[in-house]
C-alpha cells in the first residue's frame, strides 16, 4: 500500500501556473481549512477508455450517501471506443450538488478534471471565471496536443490566466503506487482516474469507504487489480493532504429532505421499477419485448432482474419483432411493453397501429435522441414529439405522457400502465437520453401507498349474456377477453371493427364512427389528468411552458426570474393535453415553449389554441441549462 511519504515523493517536483507549485520537500502536511459552500458543479472529463463515467458514478454514490441534493449529466460518444486522443473521443460526466433543492445538473462548472488536451480543449468554454482546472499534465505531450489541435502547450502559454490550474503527474502518480504489483505501464496507468476521484474526494471532504466497499465487490476476485485501485485511490487523496497547494477545502452541507428511505437511481431504471411496481399493483405479469438500441437498453437489462416478480423480458431480433411481441402478450393477458428511441419509433409505427385498432394496452417507452436516422445516438434531443403523436397511417390516436426527471420516470411508467390498462389504449412514454442516463436522489415509495391498477380482464363469459368484444364501458373501453375462455371468443386484427360485435366492417359511417370514438376514448383520459400547476404569478407578461426533461432547466429559471413576474407551467400529459390549459395560457401576453427541438410542441400549441408561442429552441445533444433559459427569457423581457 503506497503510504503518505512514497505519495509525497511523487509529487515533488514542479506544478504550476498561477503560482501553484509543488513544493521540493514536503514535509508535516498543514491542515488546510474547511470552507462551506452551497452548491458546487463538477466535470470529469477525458478519452473514453479513461473511466470517467466510473469516475462521476462513484463519486455520485458517495454524495448522495452525504446526504446531498443532486442531478447528474453523463456525456460520451456514439463510437464504442474512439480514437485516443481525439476531440470526438471525449467522455465526460457533470455532477451538480448542492445543500438544497436543485432541478439541474447545473450551470458552468466550478471545476474540471481534465485527463487529457482534449479534454481541456472540449469543455474549457463551458467554465465559470476562475474555476478550478485539475489536470493530468502527462497526457500533455506532443502527441496529445496535435490530436487536440493546440499549437502550443496551453499549460505553458498563459491562455489559461483566468483559471485555477493545478498540474498533476496522474499517470506517473499512478505507476509510482502500483510499482511493485508488476503491472504493464499500459495496465498500471488505468487506474489513474481513482487518483483524479481521490483528489476531489479530499477537496470536497468526502470519504472513501463507499467506494472503497465498490472496489472491493468490483475486483475482489483479481487481487491485483483491486490492490492497483484502491492504492491510486487513496494516492489521490494523500496527494491533496500533502501537495500544500491548495488554500482551502470545501464541503456542501447535507440538504434537508422529507423524511424517508432515498437511494440514487438513475432514470431508466426508475422506468423498470416503475413498470415492476405497475405489474405487482395489477395483478399482471409483465412482458417487455425489446430490440436493443441507445439510449433505452438499460430498461431491458434492468427489466430482466426481476424474473422473482414474474417479469419476462425478450430480446427481440428487430424493432418490429419486439412491438408485435408485446402486442401478442397484451392479446394473451399480460401488460405488453416495447421500449425504444426515435429510429425504433419508426419501425414499430405500423404495428402501434394495429394495436390502436385492436384496443389491446400496450405501453411503448421512447428514450429519445438526436436525430435524423442514427443521429446522435448518445446524444438527448426532445425528436419525437410528432412522430408519436402522428407518426402512423390514418386517424391513430394513442396516448403520450412524458417524464420530467430521472425520478419522474417511476411515476410516468406507472401511469402509464394505469392509464393503458384503464382505456384499454396503447400509451406512448417518452423520456430522453438526459433523463434516462442521468441520477438524482429518489424518495422509496411506500408500495402500500401506491394506487390498486384495476383491470377489464374478463376471465369467464357472463351469464345469460351474449359476449360483445367491443361494448363499451363508461371510459369507452371495450372488454380484456382471454383468448381460449369459452364464450368468449371473438375476432380480432387490423381490419376496421363494427361498433359493439367488433365483426369486420367496411361500411363508411361505421368507419366514421369508429375513427371519433377511438379518439373521444383518447381524449377521456383528461379526467384522469391532474390539475396544471403555475409556478410564479398566476397571469402576468410571460409563462414559459415546458415538457418532459426541460422541466428542472425551466423552473429553475423560473426561480430566478419570478421577481420579475415571469411564470412557469409543465405538461406531462401530451396526448391529451390537459384540460385547463387553454384558460391558462390565456392569462399571459407571451407564452414561451423552451424545447431541445425547432418547436415540436409549440406548433401543437398553436394549433390547438390558436395561440401564437414562442419557441426557445436548442439541438445540441445537450439540454438546457438554467443559465440559457434565463439569458433567452431576459431578451424578451427588455
Amino acid at each position: 500500500m503506497a503510504n503518505e511519504a512514497e505519495v509525497a515523493g511523487i509529487v515533488a517536483g514542479t506544478n504550476g501556473q498561477n503560482g501553484h507549485a509543488v513544493p521540493e520537500s514536503i514535509g508535516q502536511r498543514a491542515k488546510v481549512p474547511i470552507e462551506i459552500r452551497e452548491n458546487v458543479t463538477i466535470r470529469f472529463a477525458g478519452d473514453s477508455g479513461d473511466g470517467m463515467q466510473l469516475t462521476g458514478t462513484q463519486f455520485t454514490n458517495t454524495t448522495a450517501l452525504v446526504g446531498n441534493d443532486l442531478s447528474t449529466l453523463p456525456d460520451y460518444p456514439a463510437e464504442i471506443r474512439a480514437p485516443i486522443g481525439t476531440l470526438y473521443g471525449v467522455s465526460g460526466f457533470q455532477i451538480h450538488f448542492s445543500s438544497k433543492d436543485i432541478h439541474t445538473p447545473g450551470d458552468n462548472p466550478d471545476v474540471l478534471v481534465a485527463m487529457n488536451p482534449a479534454a481541456l480543449k472540449v469543455n474549457l468554454h463551458d467554465l465559470k471565471p476562475g474555476a478550478v482546472i485539475i489536470v493530468n499534465e502527462n497526457a500533455f505531450d506532443e502527441k496529445n496536443l496535435k490530436l487536440a489541435h493546440y499549437d502550443a502547450n496551453p499549460l505553458e502559454d498563459g491562455s489559461l490566466s483566468g483559471f485555477n490550474v493545478y498540474k498533476f503527474p496522474l499517470t506517473k502518480i499512478t505507476l509510482d503506487a502500483v510499482k511493485d504489483l508488476k503491472m504493464g505501464t499500459k495496465e498500471g496507468a488505468r487506474s489513474k482516474n481513482m487518483v483524479a476521484l481521490g483528489l476531489v474526494y479530499w477537496l470536497y471532504n468526502r470519504p472513501l469507504d463507499q467506494t472503497e466497499h465498490w472496489l472491493k465487490e468490483k475486483f475482489g476476485k483479481n487481487e491485483q487489480v483491486y490492490e492497483a485501485n484502491l492504492r491510486a485511490l487513496k494516492a489521490g487523496y494523500y496527494l491533496g493532504e500533502t501537495a500544500e497547494l491548495f488554500s482551502a477545502r470545501y464541503e456542501v452541507k447535507p440538504a434537508k429532505f422529507s423524511p424517508g428511505k432515498y437511494r440514487g437511481i438513475m432514470g431508466n431504471e426508475a422506468t423498470a421499477l416503475g413498470l415492476v411496481a405497475a405489474s405487482v399493483k395489477s395483478g399482471l405479469q409483465l412482458f417487455l419485448g425489446s430490440y436493443p438500441i441507445t439510449p433505452a437498453s438499460d430498461i431491458l437489462h434492468e427489466l430482466s432482474k426481476y424474473k422473482n416478480f414474474g417479469v419476462k423480458t425478450f430480446q427481440a431480433e428487430d424493432e418490429i419483432a419486439g412491438i408485435c411481441s408485446a402486442i401478442g402478450a397484451s392479446f394473451a393477458g399480460a401488460i405488453g411493453l416495447t421500449t425504444t428511441s426515435g429510429p425504433g419509433l419508426a419501425l414499430k409505427a405500423e404495428a402501434l397501429g394495429l394495436a390502436v385498432m385492436t384496443e389491446l394496452p400496450i405501453v411503448v417507452i421512447d428514450v429519445q435522441r438526436g436525430g435524423p436516422s442514427t443521429g446522435l445516438p448518445t446524444k438527448t434531443e426532445q425528436a419525437d414529439l410528432m412522430q408519436a403523436m402522428y407518426g402512423r397511417n390514418g386517424e391513430c390516436p394513442v396516448a403520450v405522457i412524458a417524464a420530467k426527471s430521472p425520478t419522474d420516470c417511476f411515476d410516468s411508467a406507472f401511469e402509464a400502465v394505469k392509464i393503458a390498462l384503464k382505456y384499454m389504449v396503447p400509451v406512448i412514454l417518452l423520456t430522453d437520453g438526459y433523463i434516462a442516463n442521468g441520477a438524482e436522489p429518489w424518495l422509496i415509495p411506500d408500495v402500500d401507498k401506491l394506487p390498486e391498477i384495476k383491470t377489464k380482464q374478463l376471465k369467464a363469459k357472463v351469464e345469460g349474456k351474449d359476449f360483445m368484444p367491443y361494448e363499451r364501458d363508461a371510459d369507452n373501453a371495450r372488454p380484456w377477453a382471454m383468448p381460449g375462455t369459452e364464450g368468449l371468443e371473438h375476432r380480432i386484427g387490423g381490419l376496421e371493427k363494427q361498433h359493439i360485435t367488433g365483426n369486420v366492417n367496411y361500411e363508411p359511417h361505421n368507419h366514421d364512427f369508429m375513427v371519433r370514438l377511438r379518439q373521444q376514448k383518447v381524449m377521456g383520459i383528461q379526467k384522469d389528468v391532474a390539475p396544471t400547476e403555475v409556478h410564479g404569478p398566476k397571469s402576468g407578461k410571460i409563462l414559459m411552458l415546458s415538457w418532459g426533461g426541460t422541466y428542472g432547466a425551466v423552473l429553475a429559471a423560473q426561480e430566478r426570474l419570478e421577481s420579475r413576474g415571469v411564470s412557469m407551467a409543465h405538461l406531462r400529459w401530451l396526448n391529451p393535453l390537459p384540460p385547463d390549459l387553454g384558460d391558462i395560457l390565456k392569462n399571459y401576453e407571451k407564452i414561451l415553449i423552451p424545447e431541445l427541438n425547432l418547436g415540436q410542441l409549440r406548433r401543437i400549441i398553436r394549433d390547438t389554441f390558436l395561440i401564437d408561442a414562442i419557441g426557445i429552441n436548442k439541438v445540441e445533444g445537450l439540454p438546457f441549462t438554467p443559465h440559457e433559459v434565463v439569458s433567452k427569457v431576459e431578451e424578451f423581457l427588455k
